[in-house]
């Protein structure tokens, strides 16, 4: 089996009925809508482990989630492989993912990036705070610069 696979994947994680834990698959929802070429865009409520296989192959990999503390509107930074205990739980961070599919692949996307957009309110059936889609927005024009910037 040789299919090709797009030079970059972003990963949206997060879980839209917990108000800005949305934030992650918004993103996500968005990218959509630009018909991005070279580009996988996949969602999901958490990292899995099965996902070092979607890191085969690709030229950049962006991780986009929620956070509850830090930089706002966001935090847009390269990640390092670094093994921590999420692998042996139902939920693996990312740099975690990057640190066991550097083991079992052989090596790393050599361009990983986390997108972490600044939350507010993460309770069940909260909608996205006003806050938080705001930094969405701001997100949306540092990811397309981004992208055009890496396209060139």
């Amino acid at each position: 089996m040789n299919e090709t696979v797009a030079p970059r994947l972003i990963i949206g994680i997060g879980n839209p009925s917990r108000g800005d834990d949305a934030l992650g698959p918004l993103c996500i929802e968005r990218l959509q809508t630009l018909q991005l070429p070279d580009t996988e865009l996949l969602t999901d409520f958490q990292l899995q482990i099965e996902y070092v296989l979607d890191l085969l192959g690709r030229e950049e990999v962006i991780f986009i989630d929620a956070a509850a503390s830090g930089a706002e509107p966001y935090a847009f930074e390269p990640l390092a492989a670094q093994t921590d205990h999420s692998v042996t739980t139902h939920a693996v961070s990312p740099s975690a993912l990057l640190a066991t599919g550097q083991q079992i692949n052989g090596h790393l996307p050599p361009n990983t990036y986390l997108l972490a957009i600044r939350g507010y309110s993460f309770e069940l059936g909260d909608a996205l705070s006003a806050q938080a889609a705001d930094n969405l927005e701001q997100a949306m024009v540092l990811l397309e610069r981004h992208m055009a910037d890496t396209a060139a």
